[in-house]
């Protein structure tokens, strides 16, 4: 075990007290020694159709016999054409233009650049400023850790990036265990407005936000702050991008959460489940205008965005997509989600009166539980891990919130076992 470095754990008390997963099989892992864990949080937020699709794997094994790779650059692939044409069917009126990356820190990053060559297509280049929001996360790289707003993640780098702002989060006393939209918090979409008139909106690019900020614990938007949001883009000439690597496919009950808020902004990130989580693959959703500004902007003959990567529309990534969103449409899943959303909720909340639970938090088929922390912040969570991995059940934690986001597949009496896993744990963890 000593040679791998592990991502976002503690290496040196999981490397002596290591929890592992063997196999996995529709909403249940498998340890190594065969005993079932029920996977309450979609793998991470990757996998709504349940693991072990045989559609998925057959169409893998198939595309790695027929063409394993091809390069992005100045080569395609017919597949390509074809999984960019389906998630466009998805999403908002005229965003129909992709982009396609291999996780959701690319995307971000990508989505970044593209602010920033559409702005300087117009002849705006001093729109180079970025807005984010504190508890954000917009994954790992450069671009995305500098968007971000957990603290976690950006002490011990520093400020990587120069000309990014964050607002404050949306996070409310008076929203305690509300489930949905909280009512009290869309003025905190002045914040934007005023970072126009600190800095001018002529310096402003994008404004990067999670419609649910998922990683920090389930923030949902309060009624009326992403239009608000909007409105405030759209006034001033600053693109809204809509960070959907969490909330896409299904997980608020629409494809994707500017369709259940209402809200279309002018770029989406996308990633996690658009193979249901079998093969690494994300994309950026650009409005056409902003796709045909930047192409109109460079001479004929030349590329207009000189940007991408080698896994970019991965022939493997793009045969897995297509199956998945296959699976998307054949089972209804993005409506078995809504339907069974009340039913998440109601059991959900049903840990409020539990003396440990400090607030809850939920939208669509996506929720969040805080704790009383112990002696340190975060410890608690982490401890309720390795409890809850005991207990034989599968949720993602920040700090002491508990994250919880069931494939789409769930039944009832699969969120009842969950919920009360969860009490069990937060009783005697």
């Amino acid at each position: 075990m000593e040679h791998q470095w592990l991502p976002f754990t503690p290496n040196r008390d999981f490397k002596a007290d290591p929890k592992l997963f063997g196999t996995a099989k529709g909403v249940y892992y498998y340890d190594p020694a065969g005993r079932p864990v029920l996977d309450g949080v979609s793998g991470l937020f990757t996998t709504p159709a349940g693991h072990g699709r045989v559609e998925i794997a057959d169409a893998v094994r198939d595309q790695i016999l027929e063409l394993d790779f091809t390069p992005g650059f100045l080569r395609s692939h017919p597949k390509a054409f074809a999984a960019a044409s389906r998630v466009a069917a998805l999403l908002p009126a005229g965003l129909n233009r992709i982009f396609f990356a291999a996780s959701g820190s690319e995307a971000i990053d990508t989505a970044m650049k593209i602010c920033l060559a559409w702005h300087r297509a117009r002849k705006e280049g001093t729109r180079a400023m970025f807005v984010s929001r504190e508890r954000a996360y917009h994954g790992v790289n450069i671009g995305g850790t500098a968007l971000g707003g957990i603290g976690n993640n950006r002490r011990i780098l520093g400020n990587m990036v120069s000309g990014v702002v964050h607002m404050r989060h949306t996070w409310l006393p008076e929203n305690r265990l509300t489930p949905g939209q909280p009512l009290y918090g869309a003025d905190l979409a002045e914040d934007l407005t005023r970072f126009v008139q600190l800095h001018g909106a002529d310096n402003i690019a994008a404004c990067f936000v999670e419609p649910i900020a998922g990683s920090t614990g389930t923030l949902v938007p309060p009624v009326g702050y992403l239009e608000r949001l909007r409105e405030i883009c759209t006034r001033h000439g600053i693109l809204l991008v809509f960070d959907e690597v969490i909330c896409g496919f299904g997980r608020t009950g629409q494809a994707f959460a500017a369709q259940s808020f209402g809200v279309t902004p002018d770029l989406i990130t996308m990633a996690k489940a658009l193979t249901n989580g079998s093969i690494p693959m994300s994309g950026v959703a650009i409005r056409e205008d902003i796709h045909q500004t930047i192409l109109d902007a460079a001479p004929t003959m030349e590329t207009e965005f000189y940007h991408g990567y080698t896994w970019s529309a991965h022939p493997v990534a793009c045969a897995a997509a297509l199956a998945a969103l296959d699976i998307y449409v054949h089972e209804d899943l993005f409506a078995r989600g809504r339907a069974l959303s009340p039913y998440f909720l109601e059991r959900l909340f049903s840990l409020a009166g539990h003396p440990e639970v400090t607030d809850i938090r939920g939208y669509g088929m996506l929720g969040a539980v805080d704790f009383k922390p112990s002696h340190k912040p975060g410890h608690r969570g982490y401890m309720l891990q390795k409890r809850l991995y005991e207990l034989g059940l599968h949720l993602k934690s920040t700090g002491d919130s508990v994250l919880i986001a069931p494939p789409l597949v769930f039944t009832r009496e699969n969120i009842d076992t969950m919920v009360d896993t969860l009490r069990e744990a937060l009783t005697t963890g």
